[in-house]
């Protein structure tokens, strides 16, 4: 990607835990993501999500992740989070992740993906009102969160919208990635884990450390 903006954002998924949403905005991180999907292992109910949402500072962004969820539990998981921003996973076109009115991020799953499908003309024409879209490890009808990397030579060269970063990324190769990718945004999860859902501070800690390290370097 063409590097057109001085830092990087960072995404802290898979929360589940409110002292982990303090420490994640303590840390300065621009959005903590909360998992809604049925399969996934850092899913979290409504009713915690409510808890967890208390805890996210002010000019945080609170972000609800969803993988084929049936629109009347997506509206429910609305009510009680109020998230800025949604993030699909799953089979989602553009017609029905628009109709919550909150803009969204839609998941390009890069393993496996056929480069035709990867151009700039091809994304913006399947998601035309996607805010972004987020650059994972999976593959097509898998979840996300595995804790591999894709091959980063497959991301299109340039994208007129933002395009976040994730899959395998952890504090050990995040400098490198964006120093390599230049993304508008980086996204973690199992890479600032002790276990799945339950982060570990130094991990968190690094991780940033780590970002800001990376634009120190890129603007020289």
């Amino acid at each position: 990607m063409e590097r057109a903006h001085v830092r990087t954002r960072i995404k802290f998924c898979g929360l589940t835990r409110p002292g982990d949403v303090r420490l994640a905005c303590e840390l300065g991180v621009d959005a903590v993501g909360f998992v809604f999907a049925q399969r996934s292992r850092r899913r979290v109910a409504p009713e915690h999500a409510r808890l967890l949402r208390r805890a996210v500072s002010p000019m945080v962004s609170a972000v609800a992740l969803f993988m084929d969820t049936p629109a009347v539990e997506v509206r429910q998981v609305m009510r009680v989070l109020r998230p800025e921003l949604l993030q699909f996973h799953g089979s989602e076109d553009d017609a029905w992740c628009r109709q919550f009115g909150v803009p969204y991020l839609k998941a390009i799953p890069m393993g496996g993906a056929d480069p035709s499908n990867l151009t700039e003309d091809a994304l913006f024409g399947a998601y035309p009102g996607a805010s972004g879209f987020l650059l994972d490890s999976h593959a097509q009808g898998q979840a996300g969160g595995s804790g591999h990397a894709f091959d980063w030579a497959a991301i299109p060269a340039a994208l007129s919208r933002p395009a976040m970063l994730a899959g395998g990324l952890g504090p050990d190769n995040v400098h490198d990635a964006i120093l390599r990718v230049a993304p508008w945004g980086v996204d973690v999860s199992s890479g600032i884990e002790s276990a799945p859902g339950l982060k570990d501070g130094e991990r968190m800690r690094r991780f940033v450390e780590e970002v800001r390290r990376a634009d120190m370097s890129a603007r020289g």
